[in-house]
């Protein structure tokens, strides 16, 4: 089920407006906040906060931020990507792979990938913490997500930590309620290599919050590629859907036609939802995306559907086992 969509019993609005990235690590902390690096960086694990459900349980939302603009990583679950529950204070939790994989990502992309997974928690949690740690060109880094009061979020928090409408601060998204999402077939299919795998995801938004508004190319090049303020991301509002690899081997999967990307890649003509000049996909008819992949590598995959409205979105996975092909 998509915890975007589970109910809601109270909306916390003391969230903080910057995501803290908490970690451990060895590494120097003393990057230029310019700079901009292909491979060789950290991957860092995010905590985004936490909401009650209906049935007072709550789920804690988590992402990452890749340093790097190029390198991707595939990381099994195992000691070097786990989820456990500790006690505060508990600086380095032991690997115990029963509770070790919680729905994290195992294929990370470039930059910053937020509300990725969520754990729910019981009520009467209290200040448990839970923890994942992810290592990555040889650096260790966690995060510690709790209850704390001031990580309490609703969807406008979402919207504005993912800079959507356009970065608006308007009232209405926080009651915006996310895409609707349904995958046509089986949650598992089979395919071998060099085949190709036909997806149909349908979506829509059924409130229209918030509405599609499409921006002006830019007049000058200067207007196009001037920089952004630092650390504001800003993306457009309206219904898109992207297939990305959530779990598999990196670089092995190739979807016709190209994704726009999910993670926010900032750079003009990106093909991302945070790249200038902000251009809307075109809808297919009667919201019905269709799109195929075909695989270079045999392996267990993970494939999401990811529908986004301009602020909130939900998601779908498909498990694909991926065979050799024919002799």
């Amino acid at each position: 089920m998509n915890p975007m969509t589970r109910g809601k019993r109270h909306l916390y609005l003391a969230a903080p407006l910057a995501l803290l990235f908490l970690f451990q690590s060895g590494h120097a902390q003393d990057m230029s906040l310019n700079a901009m690096f292909l491979k060789g960086q950290r991957l860092i694990p995010a905590y985004e906060g936490w909401w009650v459900n209906d049935d007072e349980s709550f789920e804690m939302f988590f992402g990452y931020m890749n340093q790097n603009w190029q390198q991707e990583f595939n990381i099994p679950i195992g000691p070097n990507n786990y989820i456990a529950f500790t006690e505060p204070g508990v600086d380095e939790p032991a690997y115990d792979p029963s509770v070790a994989d919680q729905g994290q990502p195992t294929h990370f992309f470039p930059r910053r990938n937020p509300f990725l997974f969520t754990v729910q928690v019981p009520e009467g949690f209290g200040d448990s913490e839970v923890v994942w740690t992810l290592m990555a060109n040889g650096t260790t880094n966690r995060v510690y997500g709790s209850l704390t009061l001031a990580y309490g979020i609703d969807p406008q928090t979402i919207s504005t930590e993912t800079g959507g409408a356009y970065g608006s601060l308007n009232d209405n998204l926080r009651y915006n309620i996310p895409p609707e999402l349904e995958v046509e077939g089986d949650e598992h299919r089979n395919v071998r290599v060099g085949e190709t795998l036909t997806l149909v995801a349908i979506a829509d938004d059924p409130d229209n919050i918030p509405a599609e508004n499409p921006r002006q190319l830019p007049e000058t090049l200067e207007r196009l590629y001037r920089p952004l303020g630092l650390g504001v991301v800003a993306a457009s509002p309206g219904l898109g859907l992207s297939w990305i690899v959530y779990r598999g081997p990196v670089g092995q999967a190739t979807f016709d036609p190209v994704q726009r990307k999910t993670w926010m890649d900032t750079r003009p003509y990106a093909n991302s939802p945070w790249s200038p000049p902000f251009l809307l996909p075109e809808q297919p008819p009667g919201g019905r995306w269709v799109t195929q992949v075909t695989f270079r590598e045999p392996g267990e995959y993970t494939l999401r559907a990811v529908a986004r409205d301009g602020a909130m979105f939900s998601y779908e996975n498909v498990m694909v086992t991926v065979t050799a092909p024919a002799l």
